[in-house]
C-alpha cells in the first residue's frame, strides 16, 4: 500500500530510465522485470513503461470475472488496466486476511482465464520452520494452489517461495535455505506436471531481498529470480538489484 497515482509516476519512471529504454541490441539475456503498484496507480505505471520491457501486475484478484463483490477487482480489469501479471496469495494476504489454499486455487485459475501470469506465492511461518514443518507447508499450499492448475498451463505459471518469518523482518533466508525450499518445490512441480515442467519452471525468492544480498540468491541453480519488498520503494535500491541480475544471467 505504497504509492498513488501522485507519486508512483516518479518511481517507475526512475526505474525505466535505469533499467535502459526500450528492448533493443544487447538486452536479449536481460531478466524480466514487472512491478506491482496498488491498483489505482496501476494505469498510470502501464503508461510510464510503455515500450521498456518492464511488465506491470496487480497485487491480488478475485476469483469471479464480476459480481456483488464490493471492493474487490477481477482479472479482466487488471488487464483492461493494462497489466500482465498478478500476484495470488501472498503471505500478508493469507496471515493478515485470512486467505485460504482454497482461495489462491481459485484466484490462479481466475488469473489464468484473464490472460494474466499469476505469481503464486508459497512460504511457512517461523513457528513452522522452528518446529519442522517447512516441507509440509509447502506440500499443502501447493497442493492448494498450484496443483490445481492442469500441466498444459504451466508455462503461464511463476511461484514465489515466500518464508514470512522474512517478509519485512530484516531477517532473510541464506541462499542455502532458498535453494533447499526451491528443490522441494521443484520436485512438487515435478511431480505434478513432470520433470520437463519442473526444470523450466520459474520459481523465485521472496524474502527481506535487498542490492547487498541478491547476487547470493541469482548464484543458487535453484533461484530463477527475486520477488522484492521493500527495496523496490527506493529506485536506487531495486535497480540495483536488476543490475544483479543482469550479471547474473550473461554469466
Amino acid at each position: 500500500m505504497n504509492g498513488g497515482p501522485a507519486t508512483a509516476p516518479a518511481l517507475a519512471l526512475a526505474i525505466r530510465g535505469g533499467f535502459g529504454g526500450s528492448p533493443g541490441a544487447g538486452r536479449e539475456t536481460f531478466p524480466e522485470v514487472a512491478l506491482f503498484p496498488p491498483f489505482v496507480s496501476i494505469p498510470v505505471v502501464v503508461e510510464c513503461v510503455a515500450g521498456s520491457g518492464i511488465a506491470v501486475g496487480g497485487q491480488d484478484l478475485h476469483w469471479e470475472s464480476a459480481g456483488a463483490f464490493t471492493g474487490e477487482i477481477s482479472g479482466a480489469m487488471l488487464a483492461e488496466c493494462g497489466a500482465t501479471h498478478v500476484l495470488v496469495g501472498h503471505s500478508e494476504r493469507r496471515h493478515l486476511f485470512g486467505e485460504s489454499d482454497r482461495d489462491v486455487a481459485r484466484k490462479t485459475a481466475a488469473a489464468l482465464r484473464a490472460g494474466l501470469v499469476p505469481v503464486v506465492c508459497l512460504g511457512e511461518t517461523l513457528a513452522e520452520r522452528e518446529s519442522g514443518e517447512t516441507r509440509a507447508v509447502l506440500e499443502r499450499q501447493f497442493a492448494g494452489g498450484p496443483a490445481t492448475v492442469p500441466a498444459r498451463e504451466w508455462g503461464g505459471l511463476v511461484i514465489a517461495y515466500e518464508p514470512v518469518w522474512a517478509i519485512g523482518t530484516g531477517r532473510n533466508a541464506t541462499p542455502e535455505t532458498a535453494r533447499e525450499a526451491h528443490g522441494a518445490i521443484r520436485e512438487l512441480v515435478s511431480r505434478h506436471a513432470g520433470p520437463d515442467i519442473a526444470a523450466a519452471a520459474r520459481i523465485l525468492y521472496g524474502g527481506s531481498v535487498n542490492g547487498a544480498n541478491a547476487a547470493a540468491y541469482f548464484g543458487e541453480d535453484e533461484v530463477d529470480g527475486v520477488l522484492v519488498g521493500g527495496a523496490s520503494l527506493k529506485a536506487g535500491d531495486f535497480l540495483k538489484i536488476i543490475e544483479e541480475a543482469v550479471a547474473w544471467s550473461r554469466s
